[in-house]
């Protein structure tokens, strides 16, 4: 088996002799959500785990979720709200984990929730009381957190070794639960990647998900007029969609329908919007039809007052609405209604909440998290080809996974 590195190349050549080694049954990789959730599930049960992170504080991602208040899963969940190449493959864990779990979880540690639209659940102590709970639970579960220490290189496949610039770490079993490089700004990384490369998993191409959309030089100047404007739309792409708010920004568009639907969008294809859902504007325009008024006023009563103007001609903006032709109307429905523009690219890993894609999870059981060729190895989380919707699924996942291998281990 090749020697992963997280120093130089240089290093590969490099035989490092440690006089001692330390012995584990389990070597957990990534103090996030589901590495700590996998962690008190197996050292509950018995084990001896050790958990580390290169971050001087556990449950980063956690920390910063649901806008500081952590989102932490949703009512409504199903494998519906799964992005994977296996659809089929998230349905064992969550039919093993419910919302409730995760509530019960909280509320044994003092944390209470409020409900939001869509089933979304919120702390209402904030999202650093359950990255405190989940550290808290490990440690009393008897799993050991080793924290601000650099992965230098991982080997074998049975024991597992890792390097960590000080000791070397041994273990039958190895979980990567590293996530994947979205959010570099709260420590994350590709590790997870590099290191499914080395032990040759198969790696479904990772992209950002949950991510602004950057919309070219035409729209984008319509985006910049509107910047800070928000209005309920139904976004569309590759026969998806969703009814959320969309947000303008200077670089094109944002907000949860934008988000939701940037997991689906792939290069060179068209997004497809309606301004108005659930309205019929033909409708709006014959109940007004007797109106002097110009069309683009009247609309501003129902739409941001200024996005009439921007994506009409200025002749049928200006057209009084009692002169509307039918086909001036079709051309306004196609506009309001099919509003359609092709993303130059999302605003990348900086921006994006998620990653989609991952390790290929026709290669992993959905059962136990372990990779079906390399026995005693282990991916859970976001690192696994899984995406959640955006509304607490992600978290969902993590603690779903996290679980189910716990159990197993």
């Amino acid at each position: 088996m090749h020697l992963f590195t997280g120093g130089s190349s240089a290093s590969l050549l490099v035989s490092r002799t440690m006089s001692e080694s330390k012995k584990y049954d389990i070597i957990i990789l990534g103090a996030g959500a589901s590495g700590l959730y996998c962690a008190m599930h197996a050292a509950s049960r018995g084990r001896k785990v050790v958990v580390i992170d290169h971050g001087g504080k556990p449950a980063r991602k956690v920390r910063v979720s649901g806008g500081g208040m952590c989102n932490f899963t949703n009512l409504h969940v199903t494998p519906d709200n799964y992005i994977c190449s296996n659809p089929h493959f998230v349905k064992s864990a969550l039919a093993r984990f419910s919302p409730w779990d995760v509530v019960g979880f909280l509320a044994e540690n003092g944390i209470s929730y409020e409900e939001r639209e869509h089933g979304q659940l919120f702390t209402e102590q904030g999202a650093g009381r359950v990255a405190g709970a989940l550290v808290a639970r490990s440690r009393r579960a008897g799993a050991e957190l080793l924290l601000g220490r650099t992965i230098e290189s991982v080997s074998g496949t049975g024991p597992f070794s890792v390097d960590t610039g000080g000791e070397i770490l041994k273990a039958d079993k190895l979980v990567v639960a590293l996530g994947g490089p979205s959010w570099a700004q709260v420590g994350a990384t590709d590790l997870g990647f590099r290191l499914a490369k080395q032990y040759e998993l198969s790696i479904v191409r990772p992209r950002p998900g949950l991510v602004p959309l950057v919309l070219a030089k035409n729209e984008k100047d319509i985006c910049r007029e509107l910047t800070g404007n928000a209005l309920p739309v139904t976004i569309e792409c590759n026969g998806v969609r969703f009814t959320d708010p969309l947000l303008f920004t200077h670089k094109g568009i944002s907000g949860p329908a934008t988000l939701q639907i940037s997991s689906y969008w792939r290069d060179n294809q068209p997004v497809v919007i309606d301004f108005l859902p659930g309205q019929s504007l033909s409708g709006y325009i014959e109940e007004n039809r007797s109106s002097n008024v110009q069309f683009k006023n009247l609309l501003s009563r129902i739409l941001p007052k200024r996005l009439p103007e921007l994506i009409l001609s200025q002749a049928l903006a200006e057209a009084s609405v009692s002169q509307l032709t039918k086909q001036q109307i079709e051309v306004a429905e196609n506009r309001i209604h099919r509003f359609s523009v092709v993303p130059t690219n999302t605003e990348g890993y900086a921006k994006a909440e998620v990653v989609v894609g991952g390790v290929d999870t026709n290669s992993v059981s959905s059962k136990t998290m372990e990779c079906k060729d390399v026995p005693g190895l282990h991916v859970i989380g976001e690192a696994l080809d899984v995406t959640g919707h955006l509304g607490g699924f992600n978290l969902h996942w993590a603690f779903a996974s996290g679980a189910a291998c716990g159990d197993e281990l």
